[in-house]
């Protein structure tokens, strides 16, 4: 209250003041009677909040007019604009609607005050006065609560600043190294190219797989085989100039670009310098002597091409060549090795016929509600067996289902019978939903609409049952139309999910455009849980990036009890992984759910839940 609205205060405002204090909880419950009237009711915890502010400013009024001071007012006035903003703030409550009830607030006291100015026949000079100091207190209030609601909203944008520019990064780079992902490392390769053209100079792509990676990650573990990788890393940067740009393009692959002084002696010698220094055992605790050896395969390229792709296209060929030679050697691209060609030929043909044999089968995964342990989502995984028993892993097998547009018959196949598997075990008393993985080739025609909604119909399950998967990179290859056709799969009350989050565009923009219930966190981020405080910084970013956004998070590859409480702590809302249960068949399921019910269906130790960290820590 300013100094200079100051009342005077005399004996008949001072009776006026004290009255009023008196039947403050009669100015409560006529406040709370016209917040019941209002169309928006409160939770239990924002209701309790307003009713603090009403009790203490009535208070505050009441006692001023009795002749306190208005240092009174001023001090309730400052702690209920602090309440009321941060309740805006945090979305507890529409600004609109807080305002709303600081003037039934004003209107119900001036009830009171009127009334009793009736029954002890004051002045009506003394109820102007009155008057005056009432609503100099509500304005005092209103312009707090704008400062304090301006305050918070300054510091939520700032923190969401400092996100977007994580999130930028992370699109960018390889959570796992931090080195240029695909995206980036295309950008410098289209550059690479240009500039040689530009200036004459001879370039290179070296394109780097470790040889025998996938036995060291399954026989040690992944945490061991990321701490490999993040190894590798840095000694491919020791060997490289600072102008040569070193990217990792997933998996155990990584890429090199150089050009000019680099290549001076010819790029073999830069493939020399890589197997030499790779060849040098690596520190890895969780190895038998606490020691690992690797070697890698090494395709290079040169010269002119149309296009970054190209050039790694051909960078790709002869290192699977370098593969097909023995493996710990490299290889230079020429014409003739397009017989990679051939096989992927081969293994289309083969997808093919699996297709005409019904080799494929759908596998579920279950996910859990992090909360209270409990399954809550049965993820759909496609998987091949051959006739003759021989097992195909997706990475395999599905680049060559989308690439021969063989992708749609499939997918609509697995999302028939996925609605009708997940609507029986419904009828069965499971309340229990499914997650169905969506290629960019079937988002890339209206046809997918008509095909969610002939499942659900010929299925009868609820839409909320179901939710569709679909990775950033899918997202955004016809953004326009993809949100088009998310609207509309929306509108038949089907749940949205991205999956893969934060290896693709992570972009703030693209979050608001889609109609997305579900933010799927990658595996790589799980994994680095626990071993730095990146991984828990990210995991945390994400979170709170879905609570802000009122967008569900799920963690996927939770491999232990570490991880889980990690994500317990955080508030992830949903997870799965093998620590939970590795795919199930179709019929395995129905016992996992009936076990899980009965108490017996793991021997997880839960996790207390603590305290949500603030979004800036």
């Amino acid at each position: 209250m300013p100094a200079e609205a100051r009342e005077e205060i005399g004996p008949e405002l001072r009776r006026l003041g004290r009255s009023l204090f008196e039947r403050r909880n009669d100015v409560i419950s006529r406040v709370e009677r016209l917040n019941r009237q209002g169309r928006l009711q409160l939770d239990p915890a924002a209701h309790r909040s307003i009713a603090r502010v009403i009790s203490v400013s009535t208070e505050a009024v009441a006692r001023w007019m009795s002749g306190e001071g208005a240092d009174t007012a001023r001090e309730v006035g400052r702690e209920a604009a602090m309440i009321f903003g941060q309740l805006a703030i945090q979305r507890a409550a529409p600004l609109h609607e807080i305002t709303k009830r600081a003037l039934r607030w004003r209107d119900a006291t001036w009830e009171v005050l009127t009334e009793i100015g009736a029954t002890e026949q004051l002045p009506d000079e003394v109820l102007r006065q009155a008057r005056r100091m009432l609503q100099r207190s509500l304005d005092v209030t209103l312009v707090r609560l704008c400062e304090a609601f301006e305050g918070e909203r300054t510091s939520v944008d700032g923190v969401l600043e400092r996100r977007q520019a994580e999130l930028e990064f992370m699109a960018t780079h390889d959570p796992l190294t931090g080195l240029p992902n695909r995206t980036l490392i295309l950008d410098r390769a289209d550059q690479l190219l240009a500039r040689a053209r530009r200036e004459h100079l001879q370039c290179a792509a070296l394109f780097i797989d470790l040889d025998g990676f996938k036995a060291i990650n399954d026989s040690l573990g992944h945490r061991a085989g990321d701490e490999l990788l993040r190894a590798v890393a840095a000694r491919l940067a020791s060997t490289i100039r600072e102008a040569d740009a070193l990217g990792r393009l997933g998996g155990d692959e990584f890429v090199i670009l150089a050009e000019g002084v680099a290549l001076a002696a010819g790029p073999e010698l830069v493939a020399e310098r890589i197997l030499d220094a790779l060849a040098q055992p690596f520190a890895l605790p969780q190895a038998h002597n606490g020691r690992v050896t690797l070697t890698a395969s090494i395709g290079i390229a040169t010269g002119d091409r149309s296009g970054a792709a190209d050039l790694l296209r051909d960078a790709d060929i002869a290192m699977y060549r370098a593969k097909l030679e023995g493996k710990n050697r490299y290889m230079l691209f020429e014409a003739g090795m397009q017989d990679a060609v051939h096989t992927r030929m081969a293994l289309e043909m083969d997808v093919r016929e699996a297709v005409a044999n019904h080799e494929f089968y759908v596998a579920y995964q279950p996910m859990f509600d992090l909360d209270g342990l409990t399954p809550v989502r049965m993820e759909a995984l496609l998987r091949w067996r051959r006739t003759a028993g021989e097992s195909v892993g997706p990475d395999t097998f599905i680049p060559v289902l989308e690439e021969s547009g063989l992708i749609s018959d499939v997918g609509r196949w697995v999302l028939r019978q996925t609605c009708l598997q997940c609507a029986h075990w419904r009828e069965q008393g499971h309340t229990i939903g499914v997650a169905v993985n969506v290629s960019a080739v079937q988002l890339e025609t209206d046809r997918f609409i008509d095909d969610v909604a002939a499942a659900l119909g010929e299925s009868l399950l609820d839409p909320r049952a179901l939710t569709i998967e679909i990775t950033e990179t899918a997202l955004m290859r016809d953004a326009e139309q993809t949100a088009k056709r998310l609207r509309a799969i929306k509108a038949l009350g089907v749940r949205l999910s991205i999956d893969d989050f934060g290896t693709g565009y992570s972009s703030l923009a693209y979050l608001q455009r889609f109609p997305v219930d579900e933010l799927k966190i990658d595996r790589s981020f799980v994994s680095q849980l626990a071993e730095c405080e990146d991984g828990d910084a990210l995991i945390r970013t994400f979170v709170q990036l879905g609570k802000s956004l009122a967008i569900e998070t799920i963690a996927e590859g939770i491999e232990n009890q570490e991880q889980l409480s990690h994500l317990r702590a955080e508030h992830c809302d949903v997870g799965q992984g093998f620590l939970f249960a590795k795919p199930l068949a179709a019929g395995e399921c129905r016992q996992f759910l009936e076990a899980w019910g009965a108490g017996s269906g793991s021997s997880l130790k839960v996790p207390a839940r603590s305290n949500p960290r603030s979004p800036a820590a």
